[in-house]
C-alpha cells in the first residue's frame, strides 16, 4: 500500500509536530501509549475495531535508516491476543512543496487471526478511515494558530522521537487492517 499527503507546513515543522508525543496521541485514534525502549525501539499499545473484530493491540515499532528530517524506515510486529497479529515494514519520506510538505509512505503488511478472515473490501475500508482520520486531525494541528511561547510541548520536547511515530503507528494500523 502506498500513499501520500500534503501537510500545509514547512518541513521542519512538520518534523517537529510528528515528534511531539501529544499532538500524535490526540491525531491517532485509538492511541493509548507510545514508550521508548531504546533509541531506535519503541513499544505501542492501541486499540482497534475492524468490523467485528475488536481489540486492544500492543507492539514494537523498530526503526532504521534515518535521514532527519527527510526519510526512514519502520519495521511492525503487533499482537492483538485472540484477534491475531501484524507485521510489515514501512518507508517514509518528507519532501517540501509549493503548498506545504508532501509525506509519502509505502507500506508492507502480513496479519493472521480472525483479522484474516475479514473481507478485504471491509478492511480497506478500515484501513482508509484510519488514514483519513489521522490526517484531518494531524493537518489541522499544523495548519492551526502557532502556539503561544509559554506553550513549549512541541518545541521542546526532550528525546522526542524522530518522524517515524507518526507513519509508524499509521502503518501499525494499516498492518492490523489489511491483508498482505
Amino acid at each position: 500500500m502506498t500513499g501520500a499527503q500534503i501537510i500545509p507546513a514547512l518541513q521542519a515543522e512538520v518534523w517537529r509536530g510528528l515528534n511531539d508525543p501529544e499532538i500524535l496521541k490526540v491525531c491517532i485514534s485509538g492511541c493509548e501509549s507510545i514508550e521508548k525502549l531504546t533509541g531506535t525501539k519503541y513499544a505501542i499499545v492501541t486499540t482497534a475495531a475492524i468490523g467485528p473484530v475488536k481489540a486492544r493491540f500492543r507492539g514494537k515499532l523498530l526503526l532504521a535508516d534515518l535521514d532527519p528530517p527527510n526519510s526512514y524506515s519502520l519495521s511492525f510486529d503487533g499482537q492483538g491476543g485472540a484477534a491475531g497479529f501484524a507485521k510489515g515494514s514501512a518507508k517514509v519520506s518528507l519532501t517540501t512543496e509549493a503548498a506545504g510538505t508532501r509525506l509519502s509512505y509505502t507500506v508492507k503488511a502480513q496479519v493472521g487471526g480472525k483479522l484474516a478472515q475479514i473481507g478485504s473490501r471491509l478492511i480497506d475500508g478500515v484501513a482508509k478511515k484510519l488514514a483519513d482520520d489521522f490526517f484531518a486531525a494531524f493537518n489541522q494541528k499544523m495548519a492551526g494558530p502557532a502556539p503561544a511561547a509559554a506553550e513549549p510541548s512541541a518545541e521542546t520536547a526532550p528525546g522526542a522521537a524522530p518522524l517515524w511515530w507518526v507513519v509508524g503507528i499509521i502503518a501499525a494500523m494499516f498492518l492490523l487492517a489489511r491483508l498482505s
